[in-house]
């Protein structure tokens, strides 16, 4: 059987060992082939191919639910789910997702793009089922890292407290960080603690001895030791943490040995109540410049297959406004013992590798615990430290409450620096940085600002640390800036809540915040071309506003237009629109952003282009704003 006849799961039901180590090369080849010329996640799906095969042999998937935690390894379930005919459009616009979506596929039971949510949410339908009587199986599959997140510790520490529940937690160790080395000992004792006699010893050992003469129920405290200490010398050393925990623990297993894959989940589909499986693979398995650099093929633009190189831009491009952070602030931390970077398991994609490779000391990664790095920041503060916790938009909406209750009701000088904050490209829906400016401006104590380059990032990273009064946040986008000079070091602070005119008129005021403000300026030179000439203001600052700048203009100008690379609602226009209206000052006000919608995956230039943000289509509302309306009959 070829990869390309199979459109549903239940068609592995059945082959040969054989057969599915063929249709695991076929993954392999296609998950490379489609990954180097899209780009998208490579190392993680790789890892888990025979670990797909195996579970999904042992499923019956018209009934049993197999939840993905995050998603960047689910491209072998794609291919095996009814994908593979439209797998090369894997992150386009209109094609396959790169992480799951309910509404993709009947198979992709739970959506995915954050960490440590598997186990809760297939809990979650395994308890639905038992209320409704069902009997379909469910099972979560989560990686060591995932596993570092709170929400998945408190998922098990639940799931072990239902002893009747049945749950399969398969734990897909990629780095053995965890488990002990595999081995045929562990597997051994393993196979045996789990065999019927070994179930028939411990199970029946106290009531067995029981009928012995004299004994009866005074050894009871005794033997319940004597089994517990059977069980100990049957488990690994990390089986332990998680049988304490509730869970029956089977593994390490080997995740590259099909048979051994297979056996183990057949058994721990029969054991009652939650199991937790563990298995060792390797991340990027068969791509050998993956498996030798797992950290740089988590995740690849395309990139030339043989040589495994990136494909070089057709031009240079500026730098990316992460480097330019991390550049910029590494030379701040040289000079200053009280700057502590922080962050979240996004070293590399924050540029925060160099700074730890500078800096180890005043580096920390906490692993995937976003509120655990913002409480944690608030603990540094207090004792006189300067923390800056680099963290993206969409991954700092899960620390909301730590932001509130940790950082601004005490006041504390933690400075946010959020990466990917707005339209984020082919990740889609979960990693769009949409609403950072919503749910940060609401919040007491908070100063929220956005560069409208990536000189003036430089300028803003030196305001942020020397903040003292409150917390203080600042956005930039993916991607990379302008190609504005750079300077490295003699940066000056900005004045807080202070934005500057870069372009004056007398027909319209345009008002841009951070990114869009080159789109503004731009849409700007399309309207005079037109005859209409605008005022356009960096606000630099959307809390404070700089309110004594732009009333008086929006009152002498008389209409108003407010940009930005988030969502309308409660964002930066909105908060323009407040502050006018509590000044009675009553003009007309255009807001341009994200309407009230998901951006699903796309090019960012196709994503700009369908939400009408880009200069010309700027330019062209702002327009119809001039042209006389249909007078009323």
């Amino acid at each position: 059987m070829h990869l390309s006849e199979i459109t549903h799961p239940n068609q592995l039901h059945g082959l040969s060992i054989h057969q599915l180590k063929q249709i695991a090369r076929q993954i392999r080849e296609k998950h490379l082939e489609t990954v180097a010329t899209s780009g998208g996640h490579l190392g993680p799906g790789l890892g888990v191919v025979e670990l797909t095969l195996g579970l999904y042999q042992t499923l019956d998937l018209d009934r049993d639910k197999v939840i993905w935690d995050v998603g960047h390894q689910a491209y072998p379930h794609k291919l095996l789910t009814g994908r593979y005919d439209r797998f090369h459009t894997l992150r386009q616009k209109n094609g396959v997702a790169g992480y799951l979506k309910r509404c993709e596929s009947q198979f992709d039971h739970f959506g995915a793009g954050h960490a440590s949510t598997s186990i809760s949410a297939a809990l979650g339908m395994a308890l639905a089922r038992d209320m409704q009587g069902d009997k379909y199986k469910t099972v979560a599959v989560i990686g060591d890292g995932a596993l570092t997140g709170g929400m998945a510790l408190e998922a098990i520490n639940h799931a072990g407290h239902l002893p009747k529940t049945n749950l399969l937690v398969v734990l897909n160790d990629n780095d053995m960080s965890i488990s002990p080395n595999v081995g045929a000992i562990p597997r051994y004792l393993n196979k045996m603690r789990l065999s019927p006699p070994m179930q028939f010893l411990t199970d029946n050992l106290e009531e067995q001895l029981k009928h012995l003469p004299f004994v009866g129920d005074s050894l009871t405290p005794e033997l319940s030791r004597v089994k517990e200490g059977m069980k100990r010398l049957a488990v690994p050393k990390v089986g332990a943490v998680f049988e304490e925990l509730g869970f029956t623990y089977m593994g390490p297993v080997d995740g590259h040995n099909l048979e051994e894959l297979i056996s183990t989940f057949q058994l721990a589909h029969k054991h009652p109540g939650p199991v937790l499986v563990h298995v060792a693979t390797v991340k990027g398995k068969g791509y050998a410049i993956a498996e030798q650099d797992q950290v740089g093929y988590h995740a690849q633009n395309p990139f030339n297959l043989a040589t495994g190189k990136a494909i070089p831009a057709t031009k240079p491009k500026p730098p990316a406004y992460s480097k330019v952070f991390a550049h910029t602030l590494t030379k701040l931390a040289e000079n200053d013992p009280r700057i502590v970077a922080i962050t979240a398991a996004m070293a590399t994609g924050t540029g925060l590798d160099k700074f730890q490779a500078k800096l180890p000391n005043q580096y920390i990664d906490v692993g995937i615990a976003e509120q655990h790095a913002v409480t944690l920041a608030a603990g540094l503060a207090c004792e006189g430290m300067r923390p800056v916790a680099a963290i993206y938009s969409t991954f700092l909406q899960r620390a909301f409450d730590q932001i509130v209750h940790d950082v601004c009701i005490q006041k504390l000088p933690v400075f946010f620096c959020l990466d990917r904050a707005g339209i984020v490209g082919a990740d889609g829906p979960t990693h769009q940085g949409m609403y950072d400016i919503a749910y940060l401006r609401c919040i007491p104590n908070m100063v929220l600002m956005a560069p409208k380059d990536e000189g003036e990032l430089q300028r803003m990273l030196v305001t942020g640390v020397n903040y003292t009064e409150g917390a203080i946040a600042l956005r930039y986008p993916r991607g990379n800036g302008h190609g504005v000079p750079l300077m490295e070091e003699g940066w000056e602070p900005l004045p807080i809540g202070k934005g500057e005119i870069l372009r004056q008129g007398d027909h319209v005021l345009m008002v841009g915040y951070g990114s869009m403000v080159y789109p503004t300026m731009q849409a700007a030179e399309i309207l005079s071309e037109h005859g209409i000439e605008a005022t356009v203001i960096n606000a630099r600052f959307a809390k404070p506003l700089d309110t004594e700048l732009i009333a008086p203009l929006a009152q002498q100008i008389g209409r108003v237009v407010t940009l930005e690379e988030g969502c309308l609602m409660g964002g930066f226009g909105s908060a323009i629109a407040e502050a006018l209206l509590d000044l009675d000052i009553t003009v007309p006000i255009t807001r341009i952003g994200v309407p009230d919608q998901l951006v699903d995956h796309a090019t960012p230039e196709q994503s700009f282009a369908e939400l009408g943000l880009t200069p010309p289509q700027i330019a062209e509302r702002v327009l119809k704003l001039f042209k006389p309306q249909p007078a009323m009959v």
